[in-house]
């Protein structure tokens, strides 16, 4: 358990963790001189045998504001530390602020200094804090007076963090694993050492991470967490880790940087958040409003763009995109506070929803609903409602990027959600079945449609079939549903093209009658199919008039194109086809290279290119340096009838 101290300067913070720990959290030497906590302390106390609870201690001066927001990201239990003889002041409501608007989950009130006044002061400070906390995350917390210099009361706060601390329960630890970097630096014999709070996953010693700022790779050498030598670091609680590797030299991490691992995104400059303004703001928050944005250990400039209406009036909230001025690390569900301009006071804060928002369209009707379903927080429910809005295909690598699951975690969510999914050039696209079932409707629709304009034609170019129909989809996507109906029999692919099955046109004319000279030809050479003109000489025509007719062929499927002057039978390019997926499955890395190709089909090296070259345009397989892998099955790419049609 993380427990943080929060409260106005001079208030007994920093001397109440020495009462409970034995430890003086305020290291540096300006801080001993002046009396005055200027950056983050920490102090553990181990219960036994049982857990350590790690304590950060904030500075309380209105000038170190940003350090103390440091302090609290990512805790799980607050002490608002309160002089008796002073009672509430300014930085005790910006703190307690603060901690209502981070959704801390806990907490206690410490009443300090009660050895400095009368017991009438106790009550009457006692009652101010009550009504201070009323309608925040510590209304109803337990309030102890004590003084921190006699000791008076110190046994029952420590009694009580102890039964809380037994009986906390250890926080979530999903996801990859991040850390806001809060300290770094560089011990002699061990090297770099960044310290922070892991917000969540795990980490062991071991791992390979990244600095996500700095875009730096290291090693983790070895690992304290609360305080102590561990093997594994979790969410929820204060590690250090002990950094190596060649990358680190000069390494410029610093705080607010996060040390993360697994597939996290890169750091992003938009995010769209819910913002909520604090009720004691004198005015509303104005679209485009300067202001200082704190999120994990960072802090950054930026802008506040209004997404649902002009402004946000004191006491409510709504939808925003913070457009800041670096980039930052965030992810959804992250708290985040927002200060003014000149970073002397909190306006208010708020909670991540979305770090990849479209370059357009930030304000529209649709992105508004889409935001509302992003916000909560259970992943199946979010994800079931966004596909049902997303007509065109969900990103799920975005969501799950967005969202931090691990590869596993994803899986595991998709399986318990009924959609349709495909690989794109932009990533996994899921569909639900409702909208999935509705662009094959589409597809059949657009190719009955097709049909009655073009009856002579053969069919619709595959991935033109939608054209003109109002539906957009991917192109990964229309080929998957075009395949998809292929196999059901509910449309034919020829060639490029694809039709119904009850679209019949007429190969005719002298063209039809050239074409049954040439098709046994075809046949009986087919392992090397012969040039055009070679096919001319053979039936005694001229080598323009066979190419027309073997051009007329392939439109109706009857022969595929390979090269301005060779064409080839559907059967022998389906057997081409599956020699080349054969390479590919026996390799390591699922590719195969020309040469291979041209020895297993014994075609020869010139043949062998063409071919190759042209699965390349029908998108049979992909070229990759000097080797190609396989994008789609050899029978779906060469299905469909072979027969000619009647003339």
């Amino acid at each position: 358990m993380i427990v943080a101290t929060a409260g106005h300067v001079d208030h007994g913070k920093t001397l109440l963790i020495r009462a409970l720990t034995g430890v003086d959290a305020d290291r540096l030497p300006e801080e001993k001189k002046r009396g005055l906590t200027i950056d983050l302390g920490f102090a553990y106390l181990r219960l036994g045998q049982g857990p350590t609870i790690g304590f950060i201690d904030v500075p309380g001066h209105e000038r170190f504001i940003r350090n103390m927001l440091c302090g609290v990201a990512g805790i799980d239990f607050v002490l608002l530390v309160i002089a008796a003889d002073d009672g509430p002041m300014p930085q005790t409501r910006e703190h307690l602020a603060i901690v209502d608007l981070l959704g801390v989950p806990a907490g206690a009130i410490v009443l300090t200094k009660v050895d400095r006044v009368i017991p009438e002061r106790l009550d009457e400070v006692s009652e101010e804090i009550r009504a201070l906390i009323a309608g925040t995350t510590l209304a109803g917390a337990p309030v102890f007076p004590l003084s921190a210099l006699t000791g008076e009361g110190i046994d029952t706060l420590k009694n009580y963090l102890e039964r809380i601390a037994r009986g906390f329960r250890s926080r979530d630890t999903s996801g990859n694993f991040r850390l806001a970097v809060d300290r770094c630096f560089t011990l002699t014999g061990a090297g770099m050492v960044v310290t922070g709070t892991a917000v969540s996953g795990t980490l062991a010693v071991g791992a390979h991470v990244r600095a996500l700022l700095a875009d730096l790779r290291a090693r983790v050498r070895s690992l304290h967490a609360q305080n102590a030598q561990s093997e594994i670091g979790r969410a929820g609680e204060r590690c250090a880790l002990n950094l190596a590797g060649p990358e680190l030299k000069g390494a410029p991490i610093a705080r607010g940087d996060w040390i993360v691992a697994g597939e996290v995104p890169a750091p992003v400059r938009k995010i769209d958040a819910r913002l909520r303004v604090l009720k004691g703001e004198r005015r509303p928050l104005a679209h485009w409003a300067p202001v200082h944005v704190h999120l994990g250990a960072m802090d950054v400039t930026g802008r506040a763009a209004m997404l649902e209406a002009p402004a946000i009036a004191p006491g409510d909230s709504g939808l925003v995109q913070l457009v800041l001025d670096r980039p930052i690390g965030a992810l959804h569900g992250d708290r985040f506070i927002v200060r003014d301009q000149s970073s002397r006071r909190t306006i208010g804060g708020g909670r991540v929803i979305d770090i990849f928002p479209p370059r357009r369209g930030r304000a529209k009707p649709e992105r508004l609903a889409w935001l509302s379903a992003m916000e909560g927080e259970a992943h199946e429910a979010a994800l079931a409602s966004l596909l049902d809005q997303a007509s065109g295909g969900l990103n799920l690598s975005r969501f799950c990027a967005n969202r931090n699951l691990t590869a596993d975690e994803a899986a595991s969510l998709f399986g318990h959600v009924s959609m349709h999914t495909v690989a794109t050039d932009s990533g996994l696209l899921g569909f639900s079945r409702s909208h999935w079932d509705g662009h094959r409707i589409a597809v059949l629709d657009a190719l009955e449609a097709w049909h009655k304009r073009a009856p002579q034609s053969p069919g619709a170019p595959e991935d033109r079939v939608l054209d003109g129909s109002g539906t957009r989809l991917a192109r990964q996507a229309l080929a998957a549903i075009v395949a998809e109906l292929v196999r059901e029999g509910a449309i034919a692919r020829s060639d490029a093209s694809v039709r119904l099955p009850s679209h019949k046109p007429a190969f005719s004319g002298a063209e039809a009658v050239l074409w049954q000279k040439i098709a046994p030809l075809l046949r009986s050479t087919a392992r090397l199919p012969p040039l055009v003109r070679e096919i001319a000489q053979a039936i005694g025509e001229r080598p323009e008039t066979t190419e027309a007719a073997l051009q007329s062929a392939s439109r109706y499927g009857l022969v595929f194109r390979v090269s301005p002057n060779r064409f080839l039978l559907p059967a022998n390019a389906r057997s081409y086809a599956e020699m080349a997926q054969e390479l590919a499955r026996r390799s390591a890395d699922g590719r195969f290279a020309a040469a291979a190709f041209r020895d297993r089909s014994g075609i020869g090296r010139n043949l062998a290119i063409e071919v190759l070259e042209f699965f390349d345009r029908v998108k049979f397989t992909r070229r990759i340096g000097n080797a190609r892998e396989i994008l789609k099955p050899a029978e779906e790419a060469f299905a469909g009838d072979q027969t000619p049609p009647p003339g």
